[in-house]
């Protein structure tokens, strides 16, 4: 049933493709839609990803992308509560590298929750993420994107230095981190007490009717006068792959056919920018500041957009990332 909706029948330039022309992307969500059927299917991502296709390698691009994302995180809460000290940060989604919670670390954050809903961060994940962040802070590089605190970075040297010794729990005792495997919509964590509240590229995951009641318990633990700030990845994940389609593609499907194509192994929801603004507004959450990417109007003209998504402007169908920032 898949491959009768992935087939589309032109190109990027609008030319009529051959039935055994199969893209890339077409090939990954087969897969993607296969191993989601089996037993232990995220298991088997991983091991897919890691020995066949590398994707779970902390890469130097990955690194930077995610100290970006910390140092958004870290400006917009000392922009939106001044004065505030970070007692407590959590970061929905993680994954297998821990970089913005041990940027907040080094930034001061006294407890730290890191909340997925499997146990992705090894020890030798952890120990991966620390030598990178020395030899950030040797190259001169990790000035350019957080504000270390000297404390904290003796700290973090002394933890490499007695690597050897340490166990998984210990390294994250030490670096003020609590991973939190649970469902993020009921978290084990009393009302009002999360300074800041972060993501990234995660709520684009989660299936529309579940990030509602993730949201709602993120409001409910986030701290008063404290901020959430999520950056949000818009943009069809395969493309990032594929280049011969554009961020846009997965818009020319009907919700049933992106239903048979998506898969619950990495699940892209298509939200756009007005359906946070209308989930934020339904559930109180106030929109302090909106930091958005509006794309390429050129490159979404390219893709004949399915009639569902006729009510939105295209100028709000084209913004491909935005950062949400919410004083609370």
């Amino acid at each position: 049933m898949i491959e009768s909706f992935v087939k589309d029948p032109t190109d990027a330039s609008g030319h009529r493709r051959g039935s055994r022309d199969v893209r890339k992307w077409h090939q990954k969500a087969i897969v993607q839609k296969t191993i989601s059927y089996l037993p232990f299917s995220h298991q088997i991502n991983f091991l897919l990803q890691k020995y066949v296709t590398k994707g779970v390698t902390l890469t130097d691009a990955y690194f930077a992308d995610r100290l970006t994302h910390a140092a958004e995180h870290i400006v917009a809460f000392e922009k939106h509560a001044p004065g505030k000290t970070l007692e407590s940060a959590l970061e929905l989604g993680t994954g297998w590298y821990p970089v913005v919670p041990v940027s907040l670390f080094l930034r001061g954050a006294q407890t730290i929750y890191t909340v997925d809903i499997s146990a992705h961060c090894s020890r030798n994940n952890i120990l991966t993420t620390l030598r990178m962040f020395r030899s950030y802070r040797e190259s001169g590089k990790l000035g350019r994107f957080i504000n270390v605190r000297a404390d904290r970075w003796s700290k973090l040297s002394h933890l490499l230095d007695q690597a050897a010794a340490l166990t998984k729990e210990e390294l994250l005792r030490n670096l003020h981190i609590h991973c939190v495997v649970a469902d993020a919509r009921c978290l084990a964590l009393p009302s009002r007490s999360v300074s800041l509240i972060t993501s990234n590229n995660t709520l684009e995951h989660i299936h529309p009717a579940m990030l509602r009641e993730i949201l709602a318990e993120l409001r409910r633990v986030a701290a008063a006068g404290g901020v959430m700030s999520h950056s949000i990845d818009m943009s069809d994940h395969y493309a990032h792959l594929d280049r011969s389609i554009t961020i846009y593609n997965y818009l020319q499907y009907s919700r049933r056919q992106w239903q048979l194509i998506d898969n619950a192994i990495q699940p892209q929801n298509r939200l756009r920018i007005s359906d946070y603004r209308t989930m934020y507004a339904e559930l109180g959450i106030p929109i302090t500041e909106e930091l958005c990417r509006v794309g390429s109007m050129q490159d979404l003209a390219r893709v004949k957009v399915h009639p569902e998504f006729d009510g939105i402007p295209p100028v709000e169908l084209a913004v491909s990332e935005c950062l949400l920032v919410s004083k609370m």
